[in-house]
């Protein structure tokens, strides 16, 4: 499969020759050329298909870490695995509201609405902690362009056209910026990387926020815009597309070695996005709810701007509830001891107060 190629996602799940589903798993590690410990978690499973299948299905955020969590969840349990479909938050939450999945995933919780379409009480848990970067690819320029939170605005919202530009040649002096198009690139599916990115937008720009607004899909201005579908997507538009720009969750810049920018947060500081400077935004905000839960834009010498958590989405009441109950117990495991993980795919751990949040809403579950 070469770089960037994506199948249609009826075509996601395959059976290999060791009878164990691989949900696009080998897929987006093709497609992205992050195969090291994809390919390795395939090469080691089972070899028979284990006894209970619990489904899952949303956010391609989530998706690095799941992968590796569950599967480290199988080795442990070698008689239930996890199957991820990572469709975009949209997506999950529509299957989730479906009820054809155990459980949605999405980096912003439900709102009124979804909750009412839900057709039962829904439970909501903080389940990943990470940072969208600002990608970019320009032949010749390295990583660490500065890009200020309003030009970043001015970019999305097609005011700022060209790579040369002097909003940008003014944070950047000394760098050879090109007389070159600057391609917008989004996702295109409902999003909660979306969310993130463009409640960080209306946070520092109130043109952005009462011309387009915050959500998880929303109608993108700049004329050269152009969308991928899902984290990968995104990702393999802006590797592919000289001249263009990009959000994308961190472990998917890290991984894929992409070029990205130093962004300056409210405090003025030019910051990385990295597992320590999301960890700072997140300190800023101890307690996370459901209903209150953005950590964009926060104020401190070494915050992330554009940093967020993700959401797992549950029944309070399962039709079904031995499955109910295995389901919990998976859920109570990733939000705690699982959290090492995390750091090992490019994750922020979840603070200690936030898993105990967790806990908390879990121990609503029946």
């Amino acid at each position: 499969m070469a770089t960037g190629e994506h199948r249609e996602e009826e075509d996601l799940t395959d059976t290999g020759s060791h009878g164990r589903k691989a949900t696009r798993r080998l897929v987006l590690g093709a497609a992205l050329g992050c195969t090291a410990w994809y390919g390795t978690m395939l090469a080691g499973a089972p070899a028979a298909l284990a006894a209970t299948q619990i489904v899952g299905a949303g956010s391609t955020f989530d998706f690095p870490f799941f992968s590796k969590a569950f599967y480290d969840y199988t080795e442990k349990h070698p008689d239930v695995t996890v199957n991820y479909q990572s469709i975009g938050s949209g997506g999950g939450i529509q299957q989730f509201t479906a009820k054809t999945v155990d459980f949605g995933a999405s980096d912003v919780p439900m709102n009124s609405a979804e909750l009412t379409r839900a057709g039962g009480p829904v439970l909501q848990i903080p389940i990943t902690l990470g940072g969208a970067g600002v990608a970019y690819n320009l032949p010749g320029i390295e990583k660490g362009m500065h890009l200020t939170r309003e030009v970043i605005a001015d970019i999305y919202l097609g005011k700022i056209t060209k790579w040369n530009d002097p909003a940008i040649a003014k944070l950047n002096p000394g760098m050879k910026l090109p007389d070159m198009a600057i391609t917008v690139v989004h996702r295109s599916d409902g999003s909660g990387t979306t969310y993130i990115f463009t409640d960080f937008l209306s946070s520092v720009s109130p043109e952005w926020k009462s011309k387009v607004g915050t959500n998880k899909d929303v109608q993108w201005p700049a004329p050269s815009s152009v969308g991928g579908k899902g984290n990968e997507g995104v990702a393999g538009l802006v590797k592919q597309t000289p001249g263009s720009i990009g959000y994308v969750e961190l472990a998917y810049l890290l991984q894929n070695q992409m070029t990205y920018a130093q962004v300056q947060n409210k405090a003025g500081t030019y910051v990385y996005p990295s597992v320590d400077t999301v960890a700072a935004a997140a300190a800023t905000k101890p307690d996370v709810s459901s209903t209150n839960f953005s950590i964009v834009d926060t104020s401190c010498a070494q915050c992330y701007p554009i940093s967020g958590y993700s959401w797992v989405m549950l029944y309070k009441a399962p039709a079904d509830p031995t499955r109910g109950k295995l389901v919990k117990e998976i859920m109570t495991w990733l939000a705690t001891d699982a959290q090492p993980i995390a750091k090992t795919v490019d994750y922020v751990p979840l603070p200690e107060n936030v898993q105990k949040t967790a806990l908390s809403v879990l121990g609503e579950m029946q």
